[in-house]
């Protein structure tokens, strides 16, 4: 077996929206309307020479992440927290930025990312992150305790499946973000400043 470098991932080489094919040019342009952002996200250029697959994750990230009624920063600090445990670079940093820049109306130089146990945090934000990273790195260890410690804190059931589909996506989050290579987005970092 031949050891493959970052550089030779061809499967997964960036497709800047310039040289992107109309198609995948209108789902950049979907991905940043949606996400609030003036540009393309690495996570998605380095999907853009197959547009079936681009088209099917945007569509699960949108509905996943981005739709529903569970608080968005809820998701935000589930892909942070879990990505962090897991290592993946790309993702913890990405949802970090946009978890710190949600978490501003907690104090506005509150860091939420450095203070998931805060009680600044609402209980139902805390216990949702602990259950559903759970969820993620340890599926086969869930039981209907955890699943009551959400009822418990006022998540329905529709909200308790919301919650739970993020572990499934941030699986699929960090397994391109970690197989392809890919760099954080300069842009990013400059939120981040």
């Amino acid at each position: 077996m031949v050891a493959i470098t970052m550089e030779q991932h061809l499967p997964f080489k960036a497709i800047p929206y310039e040289q992107a094919t109309v198609e995948v040019q209108q789902i950049y342009d979907e991905t940043k309307r949606a996400l609030g952002l003036p540009f393309v996200l690495n996570w998605f250029t380095c999907q853009g020479g197959n547009p079936l697959l681009l088209q099917g994750n945007w569509t699960k990230l949108r509905a996943t992440l981005i739709e529903g009624v569970v608080p968005n920063i809820i998701k935000q600090l589930i892909i942070y927290n879990v990505s962090a445990q897991r290592g993946c670079q790309y993702c913890a940093k990405a949802h970090a930025v946009f978890a710190n820049t949600m978490g501003k109306s907690f104090g506005e130089n509150f860091i939420i990312t450095q203070n998931l146990d805060s009680d600044l945090i609402p209980l139902s934000y805390r216990t949702a992150v602990k259950v559903v990273t759970k969820a993620a790195l340890h599926s086969a260890s869930i039981t209907t305790t955890d699943f009551q410690q959400l009822t418990d804190v006022g998540f329905n059931q529709s909200e308790i499946q919301e919650l739970m589909a993020q572990a499934d996506l941030v699986n699929m989050l960090n397994t391109i973000a970690d197989i392809s290579g890919i760099k954080i987005d300069n842009e990013l970092l400059e939120i981040d400043t």
